[in-house]
């Protein structure tokens, strides 16, 4: 019989087995999180503001999506970084980082929707 919790001796190899904390796991899916959340809020903003669209703009044949995009990966990319030195040796807990994750991405969805962003479109 095979104990797989940490501490415990594995039949048959008596080799001691430890848990990896999941810490590392948590600071890439909460980057993932804050990166939809960038993203949403840089839609909106190109939206709402024809001077943060065209800031954006860093490719003319793509538009300010190729901003967008980039701002939102370098966004995961940075908080990926920061979130895993702090986390890299805690166990938080799985629930509530799938949580907060789900969260987080639920609102970068959300800021994404036309019918939301159009509303802090300048009218023309």
């Amino acid at each position: 019989m095979t104990q797989t919790t940490a501490g415990q001796t594995e039949a048959g190899t008596g080799a001691r087995t430890t848990d990896k904390p999941f810490g590392p796991v948590a600071a890439v899916f909460l980057a993932a999180g804050i990166g939809a959340v960038i993203l949403g809020i840089l839609t909106t903003l190109a939206e709402a503001n024809e001077d943060v669209k065209s800031a954006l703009e860093w490719s003319k044949s793509v538009g300010p999506l190729t901003g967008k995009t980039i701002l939102a990966s370098a966004g995961f990319f940075v908080s990926w970084l920061i979130l895993h030195i702090v986390l890299r040796r805690k166990d938080p807990s799985p629930k509530s980082v799938f949580v907060w994750t789900g969260i987080l991405i639920a609102i970068g969805l959300v800021l994404t929707f036309p019918t939301l962003f159009q509303a802090f479109a300048p009218e023309e």
